[in-house]
Parts: structure tokens; C-alpha cells; sequence
């Protein structure tokens, strides 16, 4: 049977919700893998000699690097123009600047710190350090927020450049992007991609943002979420995109694997500088990302359009997660599991087991304290 577009948008789309549940608990996974992997810096690490342990897990961080940081922005421009016309520019620069701009502070003075505790809980043959604890600011996995926020304020300027036009939604949906808009979207977000990577490698800080190599997908999955507001493209996209994008993920795998492969040049070429294989690698990314968003927009709103009393809480205390996650995890592995002696993936389980629950827990008492709820 041939997709049938939405004709009326629904009050509350649920699978969205859900989606940023299921996004939330991935960045949680992540910062675990990257404690479990110990290839690159973080609050607390424990190094294995595993190499199936290390190859498995940072497959794992370079799968969601490559798609799901972009698809927060997305959703998170989803819903700019319709909270702009509701409460105004005023309003809304007061919102974001309360609820962005608070938990960064908060996060910089007094999470970021208590993270850093587990900085001193590894040796200093790991570390370099051989200073006694001191209060390590920063702003972490919050350089997300504080980059919303620069995204949010450049929407506000641009509203009012444009006069305050009110952004409508159609009342009937608008048509998805044909095939070729999208592919001409995937080709010209590898060249920007590849272009910035010459200057700003993965993995490479500028100020506190630590993958600024990813910089054009953000910006452009943001300006592509208020356009999908506006056209209620989540809501029109057909079934078959969904599908096809899944399809082309699968297929983009073997790209991946000559990008990164050190028999076509050295093993980090893939990071940038210029390279065939970054090229080859920003092509990569490009077309996981997309067809990867296509495909689990359309996932979840075809399985999980729908939210009881229990994912109404996950979903109230996802950003909260997002904030206080860092120190829980952190501290839960330093501390809890450190001296547990079994293998990194096992661990790496053992503590996603743990570690999920906890943080969501933590939230949702946290939210109970009087004004936090209105920020977090």
C-alpha cells in the first residue's frame, strides 16, 4: 500500500519523545565506551589490553559520532519556530538563556568539578598529573547546550531580520524531499565536511567544543529541523525513506572500513588534513547520518508513537540526564566498579546496566526540587 501523507499534524507526537529517550541513553553509553576504551580523554579511564574490546567499542563511538549528536540539533530545531511564535522574542530569549544558559554554569562550577574527581583516581602513568586534587572546571559534554544556545540566539536574529513573519505550519503536509534533494544535500554536506576537517581534524578541541569537524552537520541538521517544522516534513516523510535510508546506512559500511583501513594510508588519515581517506570518510558520515535519521524518524513513528505515565517521566528528566550524567558515571566507575576484574565489555554492560537507571533516577529527584524543573 502506497504511504498516505498525515493530513493533520497530531497535538503530541510521542516518537519524538521517545527519540530523544533512546538519544539520551546513547550519550550515556558512549561516555561509557570511551571510559571502557580509553582512547581518548575523558574524566576517568581505564585502559584494557583487549583488542576486541578496544575495536568494538570505538566502532561503537565513531557509529554515533557520525549521526547522533546531529539529530539532537535537528529535533532541537524542530521545535524553535514553534516556541518563538508562542512566546515571543523576548520571552523566548529569556527561556534559553534560563534553560541553557543555567546549566552551563552549572555544569562548568560545580558538576564538571565533581567529575574531575575521578581525573584523580587514575595512576599518574596515565594521567601525567602528579598534583594533589584541585577543582577542574569545565564544561564538558555541555559544549551541545552552549553550541543550542549560539543556534538558538542566530534563529532569534534571523526572525527578526525576516520582520517577525510568523512561521505557519501547512495545514496539509508539505511533500518530503525528492531523492535527489536529499543526495545533493549528502554530497554537498561530505565537501563541507571534508574542507573544515583540513583545519579542525575529529577529535581535535577548539575552546571547549570538541568536534567541530562535525560543525556542518550541526548547522545544517538545525536549519533543516526548523524547515521540517515548517513544511511538518517528520510528520510526511513516507515509510519508504525510512527504509531506504536503513538500506543505505548498511551499504555505507563498507565505505567506513576502506576510510579507516591503515593498508590505504596511515591509520588516523581519516580525520582529516586534507586526506582521500577523510574525504572518503566525510562521504561516509554523510550518508550514515542522513539515512540513518531517515531511518529511525521513521521507526519510531511508525513503532513508538505512543507514551504511558513511566516514558512521560523518562522523557520530562531527559535533559536533566543529559547535565548530571558525566559525575554519576564517572564516579560509578572509578569508584563502584573499578575493582571489579572482568573484561572491558563485560564491564562496559555491567556498567550501562547500572549506570542508566541511576542517572534517570537521580533526575527525576532532582526535578523535584523547586525551580529546577523549569530549567531542567
Amino acid at each position: 500500500m502506497a504511504d498516505q501523507p498525515i493530513q493533520e499534524k497530531p497535538s503530541r507526537m510521542f516518537f519524538i519523545d521517545n527519540l530523544r529517550i533512546y538519544l539520551t541513553i546513547l550519550v550515556i553509553l558512549h561516555h561509557l565506551s570511551v571510559i571502557y576504551a580509553a582512547n581518548t580523554n575523558f574524566y576517568y579511564l581505564e585502559p584494557t589490553k583487549s583488542i576486541v574490546s578496544i575495536v568494538v567499542l570505538v566502532f561503537f563511538q565513531l557509529f554515533n559520532q557520525a549521526y547522533f549528536m546531529g539529530l539532537f540539533f535537528f529535533l532541537s530545531g524542530y521545535f524553535s519556530p514553534g516556541s518563538y511564535d508562542r512566546k515571543g522574542p523576548l520571552i523566548f530569549l529569556k527561556d534559553r538563556l534560563l534553560r541553557l544558559g543555567i546549566p552551563i554554569i552549572i555544569y562548568y562550577y560545580l558538576l564538571g568539578p565533581i567529575a574531575s574527581i575521578g581525573f584523580f583516581q587514575m595512576p599518574s602513568s596515565i594521567t601525567g598529573n602528579t598534583s594533589p586534587f584541585f577543582w577542574r572546571v569545565g564544561i564538558g559534554p555541555l559544549w551541545f547546550v552552549a553550541m543550542l544556545l549560539i543556534f538558538d540566539l542566530s534563529y532569534l536574529l534571523w526572525r527578526k531580520i525576516k520582520q517577525n513573519q510568523p512561521v505557519k505550519l501547512e495545514q496539509v503536509s508539505a511533500p518530503a524531499p525528492k531523492f535527489r534533494t536529499i543526495l545533493l544535500f549528502i554530497l554537498a554536506l561530505t565537501v563541507a565536511s571534508y574542507l573544515i576537517r583540513i583545519i579542525a581534524p575529529i577529535g581535535k578541541y577548539f575552546v571547549f567544543f570538541p568536534s567541530l569537524a562535525y560543525l556542518p552537520q550541526y548547522i545544517s541538521f538545525f536549519i533543516l529541523g526548523t524547515m521540517a517544522c515548517q513544511r511538518d516534513w517528520i510528520c510526511s516523510i513516507p515509510s519508504k525513506y525510512g527504509k531506504n535510508g536503513f538500506i543505505a546506512v548498511l551499504m555505507s559500511i563498507l565505505l567506513f572500513l576502506v576510510a579507516i583501513s591503515p593498508k590505504f594510508g596511515s591509520s588516523i588519515a581519516y580525520i582529516g588534513g586534507g586526506t582521500i581517506q577523510s574525504g572518503l570518510y566525510a562521504l561516509w558520515d554523510s550518508i550514515f547520518s542522513v539515512g540513518l535519521c531517515l531511518a529511525l524518524i521513521v521507526f519510531f513513528r511508525r513503532f513508538f508513537d505512543h507514551q504511558k505515565g513511566f516514558g512521560r517521566s523518562l522523557q520530562r528528566s531527559s535533559f536533566t540526564v543529559y547535565i548530571i550524567h558525566c559525575p554519576i558515571i564517572t564516579l560509578l566507575a572509578a569508584f563502584l566498579l573499578s575493582g571489579i576484574q572482568i573484561a572491558s565489555m563485560l564491564k562496559f554492560c555491567l556498567a550501562a546496566c547500572i549506570s542508566v537507571p541511576i542517572c534517570f533516577i537521580a533526575a527525576y529527584i532532582i526535578r523535584k526540587i523547586p525551580l529546577i524543573n523549569k530549567i531542567m
